[in-house]
């Protein structure tokens, strides 16, 4: 037979195979891990729509430190969750608030590991949003005021990087000025520079206790529907001086990693997010999917897409089944 074709299959035929020629690797170093931490004593409770996930009160939080630093994730990210909430919320930018405890702790006990702080405002106001109201609308420069508090705090406190997810126009600006201002010249912003207002937060603001009291967040956060603004949005944060930029949510927004990252210099970050890893889990646990493969999977196809680093709650499994792979 004189046909012609390729004969891509030559380079599958075997595993050894298509570990020589596989592209993209996923490494422990690639992953932050999200910790909530809470008020209160002796308390690690798990989050209803997040299984596997939990609040750590502080003095249960060592113990998570240490497993993560163990597996050897390099990287956390921090979200408090306080028992006091107020219109401006005050308690997150408080020299003690739970946040800033926490930091000083987690560098205490882990003084490499790289500690960022969550800079927003919606898990500390008492109405649910990211800023201050005005007039029933989330009022950008006044809120600005408040977020570089926070940042500040949270550098004071031993935070390695500042990763503001609030989504106010200047938000990097501000905070750049207001951490160098401060002495903090070297501390880096991770920008949430491509936040879409999106349903698959939905568990996040279970675990957060952040659910907006009234309206949505549609005024603030990204259209689902648009890509054209997430470069200029992301272009925005580079100027204003980031040094890192993020796409959140992940799954549903490949082709915005893909466009963030061949667009700007910048390292990359990807959140995958709490819906998109409670909907993994929900379906595991009815036995519809391989829950490690299916989650390496969706893992290695952000990596893929662009994603020099990934935020998961997975993080830790991941970790496991990678070991398990070598």
């Amino acid at each position: 037979m004189s046909l012609y074709f390729q004969r891509h299959r030559r380079l599958r035929t075997t595993a050894a195979m298509r570990n020589l020629v596989r592209e993209t690797y996923l490494h422990a170093n690639d992953f932050i891990y999200p910790l909530f931490v809470v008020e209160g004593n002796d308390t690690k409770h798990e989050i209803s729509s997040m299984p596997g996930v939990f609040h750590y009160s502080l003095d249960r939080l060592e113990e998570e430190i240490q497993e993560v630093t163990e597996l050897g994730i390099q990287s956390i990210i921090v979200f408090g969750v306080p028992n006091n909430k107020d219109a401006c919320g005050s308690e997150a930018y408080a020299e003690d608030g739970i946040v800033q405890q926490a930091i000083r702790k987690i560098k205490g006990w882990a003084p490499e590991l790289v500690t960022m702080a969550d800079t927003c405002l919606c898990q500390y106001t008492e109405h649910g949003h990211c800023g201050m109201i005005h007039e029933g609308y989330v009022d950008n420069d006044s809120s600005l005021e408040l977020l570089v508090k926070t940042a500040v705090s949270q550098a004071a406190a031993g935070a390695d990087v500042i990763a503001p997810s609030n989504m106010m126009d200047g938000f990097v600006a501000a905070i750049r000025q207001g951490l160098d201002e401060a002495g903090f010249i070297n501390t880096p912003i991770m920008s949430y520079a491509v936040k879409y207002a999106s349903q698959f937060y939905g568990p996040f603001r279970d675990a957060a206790h952040s659910t907006p009291q009234f309206g949505d967040r549609k005024t603030y956060q990204m259209d689902p529907a648009n890509r054209r603004e997430a470069l200029r949005e992301a272009a925005s944060d580079v100027e204003e001086g980031a040094d890192m930029l993020m796409v959140k949510p992940a799954m549903a927004y490949m082709d915005i990693i893909r466009e963030v990252k061949d667009n700007f210099d910048l390292p990359v970050a990807a959140y995958n997010v709490s819906g998109e890893y409670s909907m993994i889990k929900a379906a595991a646990e009815r036995g519809w999917v391989d829950e490690k493969a299916i989650t390496l999977e969706l893992l290695t196809g952000l990596k893929r897409a662009g994603a020099d680093m990934i935020l998961t709650y997975s993080a830790k499994d991941a970790v496991r089944w990678l070991k398990e792979i070598d």
